[in-house]
């Protein structure tokens, strides 16, 4: 009887250690994950010249609002912004729209071309015509100085397609074989019954396409920096930045003075925040479906 009790006592007292490790390595993945972002947070509310000095953690010495005044006295900024909003969500939807699509046509047995289109597919993602033959061909089909640019290049990811139709792949092919039987024709079947089971898959690529097209400014620098109704917030904010370093103006005002209260580095650190911030807002109403959608849209072997 005793000798049961110890062995129960054991087991007992291993789980709660095993259970007490757990807890000590998820604090400490979590300060990790966690310090850089706070620490980027504190030097973009420090007074600049103090951040000079080094030595700030997650907390500002002196705090200050200058480097956020600076940025935001930028007068490109709020169109860059509308831009940047724009293009984030009609690429994100026309990505979505037209990867599950062409998913959905690979998914089908009965599709007797699947195999040519998934190597033409996979081809895109190991070759590329290079950076000048696409100028090239952007400036051939007029996209140059137009707000196409940003979204149609971008509309199919052969990455994207895969995933989402390896999450369609475990689905039950007879869902869609008594769709076909009540007398829905593809489309119904592909919007009714496909797109309400692929919300985790599509929560995931949304965030995927999203993050990519917020970011995204390089394109802004090659094909729109003539038009500034079309510039980016992310390519305006890297004009802010090139203007503390190079002394030029901002809002037609010579901004050495500025410089004087404003270092490169905390200029630097509030674009970090200022690019970041909508993407932290929008990523917890995805996170519960970025688990399941990259789990289950997993390439099988």
């Amino acid at each position: 009887m005793s000798k049961a009790r110890n062995t129960t006592f054991n087991a007992t007292l291993s789980d709660k250690m095993f259970d007490w490790a757990n807890v000590l390595i998820m604090c400490i993945v979590l300060v990790i994950t966690l310090y850089p972002f706070l620490n980027v947070l504190a030097i973009s509310f420090n007074e600049s010249n103090d951040t000079v000095r080094g030595g700030l953690t997650i907390f500002p010495r002196e705090f200050t609002l200058k480097n956020y005044e600076t940025i935001f006295a930028y007068s490109g900024l709020i169109t860059g912004f509308k831009i940047s909003v724009l293009r984030t969500v009609i690429g994100t939807l026309l990505g979505l729209l037209s990867g599950s699509m062409i998913a959905y046509c690979l998914a089908r047995p009965d599709f007797q071309s699947r195999k040519f289109v998934s190597t033409f597919l996979a081809m895109t993602m190991y070759i590329s015509g290079g950076l000048i033959p696409t100028y090239m061909l952007f400036r051939d089909l007029h996209l140059m100085n137009t707000f196409g640019v940003y979204v149609l290049p971008g509309i199919v990811s052969a990455f994207n397609v895969f995933v989402i139709r390896s999450f369609i792949d475990g689905l039950p092919y007879a869902l869609q074989e008594s769709a076909k039987i009540d007398g829905a024709n593809d489309f119904t079947i592909y919007w009714r019954v496909i797109l309400p089971l692929c919300k985790p898959v599509l929560a995931t690529i949304a965030l995927f396409l999203a993050v990519g097209q917020w970011n995204s400014w390089f394109d802004t620098y090659l094909y729109n920096n003539s038009t500034p109704s079309l510039t980016t917030l992310q390519y305006e904010l890297t004009k802010v930045l090139q203007s503390t370093t190079n002394s030029s103006d901002v809002r037609g005002k010579n901004i050495t003075d500025i410089v004087t209260s404003v270092s490169p580095e905390s200029i630097k650190m509030a674009i970090t925040i200022v690019v970041s911030l909508p993407i932290l807002v929008v990523y917890p109403f995805l996170q519960r479906y970025f688990v399941s959608g990259m789990t289950l849209g997993a390439v099988k072997s």
